[in-house]
């Protein structure tokens, strides 16, 4: 079972990085190619991110840090341009799996959750407006963007997800491996010098 479970991984894992899928639906489209029944256990996030992380440095190692610090970079200039609204990263960008495929989730927390929606307007900026998941499953809204990655030469999606201002506290609370599952732009600038400083 968990040789299986290692299989539907490492098949998800390259859909991943090569085709920028999110989690959920890569394990399932992995699952279903490699013909496992649609009630077997999948792997779970962990094991899907190690595996990730382990085709990054095989067949990656030589492009992705350099992608990885474009997508940081344009993630802080989104966060710069919305710190009104509290932004934080999460996802790929901010655990370091990022790859020019990838997308970037920017949590915003607003005291009126409609005002990141009126700024985006104002400032002319054209979005897709839709529900998603929450930190909680719980539904939210997602304003989505086209952003040009100018070193990547790439249009890139940065997905803005809208909380409630108190939803802040929980939204920082270490994962299971102890890691912050979200940092803000002092904490992402600190990862952008800390790489130009390897």
């Amino acid at each position: 079972m968990d040789d299986l479970k290692e299989e539907i991984a490492a098949t998800a894992a390259r859909m991943v990085v090569e085709e920028g899928l999110e989690y959920g639906s890569a394990k399932r489209r992995a699952a279903k190619q490699l013909g496992v029944s649609a009630r077997a256990a999948l792997p779970d996030n962990d094991q899907l991110e190690a595996a990730v992380q382990e085709y990054i440095a095989l067949f990656c190692a030589d492009t992705q840090p350099q992608e990885l610090q474009a997508l940081r970079q344009l993630a802080l200039e989104w966060m710069e341009r919305l710190a009104p609204f509290r932004p934080h990263v999460g996802g790929a960008v901010w655990h370091g799996t990022a790859t020019r495929r990838s997308d970037i989730y920017l949590q915003l927390f607003c005291d009126d959750p409609k005002s990141a929606e009126i700024a985006l307007i104002d400032g002319g900026v054209r979005f897709e407006a839709r529900s998603v998941p929450g930190l909680h499953g719980e539904m939210v809204d997602a304003l989505s963007v086209h952003a040009l990655c100018r070193p990547l030469n790439e249009q890139v999606g940065v997905h803005l997800l809208v909380y409630d201002l108190d939803d802040v506290r929980g939204a920082l609370q270490p994962d299971a491996r102890g890691r912050r599952p979200r940092g803000d732009a002092a904490a992402l600038r600190r990862l952008l010098q800390d790489a130009a400083h390897d």
